[in-house]
């Protein structure tokens, strides 16, 4: 039987889980670290932490939410060890005012924006000009830069953006999506992972937007100076730029092939 990198990472976690330790017969690390994570890429985390506990015995909190809120959180003093935004500049931010470790920064995924219908009817970029187009949702753009891309290619396909027609804002991509889901837009600009990741019944339809209607959303991640002595936090941004967490990740809807190309943790 052939299983996935997914599927492997998942039975591996629930095995070492049941047996209580770490495949060796000695008993798991202790230790955990707690993991900002964007909205976008919590259905991945969960994968990445249920493998990465299997691995190392370390355990991980994951706390999600708009990149943008993460960042004024950690900024304030949060108790984070380490953050997974959803672009560059937050993860750029926290190394200048100091509050992250320069070397530790590297790119773990390229998002990738899909427009989605979930009544499952046809979906493409006529949708977005049609007169019944209906609400679209949309994350605030300053806040997520899965928002900020959707702007750009509402841009790019000559939308009316300065009125925001019928235009409904989430605060987060997750909220986006809830919007939808809930019948309180007909159409969503949201990370095709989340979709990936719904139930086969409830994953509608989408349109894949072409990489080239928007600035690539390359996600960063950076260890916050709070876990610098993290043994869990330190391992586990070792782990991120493996192969077995690159497949993962793109087995639920990112690319990796641009990333992880200014770290020496990725191999």
């Amino acid at each position: 039987m052939n299983l996935s990198p997914r599927s492997y990472a998942i039975i591996l976690a629930s095995a070492f889980t049941f047996l209580g330790c770490d495949g060796s017969g000695s008993a798991p690390a202790s230790g955990k670290a707690t993991i900002a994570v964007a909205t976008n890429f919590e259905p991945a985390m969960a994968d990445l932490s249920a493998a990465f506990t299997a691995e190392t015995g370390y355990e991980l909190d994951i706390v999600a939410g708009s990149t943008g809120k993460l960042y004024f959180q950690i900024a304030r003093g949060a108790a984070i060890d380490a953050f997974l935004a959803a672009d560059v500049d937050r993860p750029d931010r926290l190394i200048e005012d100091g509050l992250a470790a320069p070397e530790s920064q590297f790119t773990y995924a390229i998002g990738r924006l899909v427009l989605w219908d979930p009544s499952g009817d046809d979906v493409g970029p006529d949708r977005l000009n049609a007169p019944n187009r209906g609400w679209l949702a949309i994350a605030n753009p300053d806040l997520a830069p899965y928002g900020r891309a959707a702007y750009e290619t509402l841009a790019t396909l000559g939308g009316d953006t300065s009125a925001e027609r019928d235009i409904v804002k989430g605060e987060s991509v997750g909220q986006t999506l809830a919007f939808a889901a809930t019948g309180g837009a007909r159409l969503a600009f949201v990370a095709q992972s989340q979709i990936e990741t719904l139930p086969e019944p409830l994953r509608g339809s989408y349109w894949r937007v072409p990489a080239e209607m928007h600035a690539p959303i390359r996600q960063d991640a950076v260890l916050v100076t709070r876990g610098a002595d993290n043994l869990a936090a330190l391992a586990f941004m070792d782990f991120l730029a493996s192969d077995v967490a690159r497949d993962i990740i793109e087995e639920l809807g990112y690319d990796t092939e641009d990333a992880c190309q200014t770290s020496a943790r990725c191999g």
